[in-house]
């Protein structure tokens, strides 16, 4: 491709237009114009470049939305919860983890000053015997809404009120095939008794894919043989001029079988041990981090290629004038270019994958937030996939092309 000269040699040392005359601004403008037309001429080269921008920025956002999407998968429950302090029995990895406390800690606790009321939570692995023959492992939820705990959510068919209604539960949609059921007024056991379908609720899932089962509080202890004090967690509600500390230093010191934390902590324990100490979380960073690397190196050996082809073009440049900071910017408008373009057919690609995933078992999760983070990202990774293309041009002598 033949390039056209921007100007003259203006004799400034080094080459390159005087600072705000009129040749200066005329080769500004025609930067971006020459770097859309390098783009653009090799039309293949262009596709190679477009592919690796597109597979990476699908891939890291698939995977940092798996990753956003776990995160809220694995804290559903205690995102609900609005409590200032969570008492827990010791050793607890997280809200999946479940084991009964003693059964005295509702009275310490609310005799402890500072303390306005304290929720009762039983949570539970129980058997699930489906109507048609065999088993499914499950976790039980009795929540205390009847006394102004939190409530079952996210009701899709039936109500809170029908679970009043003896041996009654609440299932999520999406477990019926792993359950065995088919439909609301379903009847199954568990733990050898017998239990009856009566809500239906939507998009509450957990990380471990074992099925939620959301009941009273009361009916759980009778599935999981709790006794009728016994629950699996505390959750307290300070008076409102309570300081956090001091109330959490005496409970500490009245239930030294326990532990003591904020929700935000309580919560941070559950997502670093599924996503971390599982190494859940690491795989989908590690193939995030794939995708960006697969994006810089396609980039940078397309950009690489491209600058080697027309080497001899931008040397003319050189030897009649052009700054060697305005044939970085043509590479740089060249990389921007390509990024833009692929960031946009990236995450339309993206946005179509996290729409067919509603409903399923995947909890892709696309935030504003990281749609931005990924348009930086994109840029960014573009402008590092430049520099080596830079680098090849830094080394031109302008003096060579009268050699040829």
């Amino acid at each position: 491709m033949a390039m056209t000269a921007t100007g003259t040699d203006s004799g400034l040392p080094g080459g390159g237009f005087p600072p705000g005359s009129e040749m200066g601004a005329k080769a500004i403008k025609m930067a971006p114009k020459l770097a859309y037309r390098n783009l653009f001429h090799d039309r293949l080269s262009l596709m190679v470049t477009l592919v690796g921008i597109v597979f990476s920025v699908v891939l890291v956002a698939i995977q940092c939305g798996l990753y956003i999407g776990s995160g809220r998968t694995i804290a559903t429950v205690i995102d609900k919860v609005k409590a200032d302090l969570w008492v827990v029995p010791i050793g607890t990895k997280s809200f999946d983890d479940p084991s009964l406390l003693t059964g005295y800690e509702k009275h310490a606790i609310l005799s402890t000053q500072g303390v306005a009321r304290s929720e009762e939570i039983v949570v539970g692995f129980s058997a699930w015997r489906k109507p048609e023959g065999g088993k499914k492992a499950f976790i039980l939820v009795g929540l205390d809404y009847k006394n102004g705990g939190v409530r079952p959510w996210n009701i899709a068919e039936g109500s809170v009120e029908e679970l009043d209604i003896p041996d009654s539960v609440a299932i999520d949609r999406s477990y019926f095939p792993d359950l065995g059921i088919k439909a609301i007024g379903d009847m199954a056991e568990i733990n050898g008794q017998r239990v009856r379908v009566s809500a239906v609720t939507k998009g509450i899932r957990s990380f471990t894919t074992l099925p939620y089962a959301f009941t009273t509080i009361d009916r759980a202890r009778q599935f999981t043989g709790a006794s009728a004090n016994q629950a699996t967690y505390q959750l307290v509600t300070l008076s409102p001029d309570a300081d956090l500390e001091t109330v959490r230093a005496e409970l500490r010191s009245r239930l030294p079988d326990t532990e003591v934390m904020t929700q935000e902590e309580f919560r941070n324990r559950s997502l670093n041990y599924w996503l971390f100490k599982t190494g859940a979380g690491m795989a989908l960073i590690s193939g995030a981090a794939l995708g960006i690397i697969v994006g810089v190196v396609v980039v940078a050996q397309t950009l690489y290629a491209s600058t080697k082809d027309h080497l001899n073009e931008f040397a003319t440049l050189r030897a009649l004038g052009a700054s060697a900071g305005y044939i970085h910017a043509v590479i740089l408008i060249q990389a921007i270019l390509s990024a833009l373009i692929g960031y946009l057919v990236g995450i339309a690609l993206a946005y179509a994958v996290v729409t067919a995933a509603k409903g399923t078992t995947l909890n892709v999760v696309m935030t504003p937030g990281l749609a931005l983070w990924l348009f930086a990202l994109t840029i960014g990774m573009c402008i590092v996939a430049a520099i080596s293309a830079i680098f090849k041009v830094t080394r031109i002598d302008p003096a060579g092309v009268f050699n040829r």
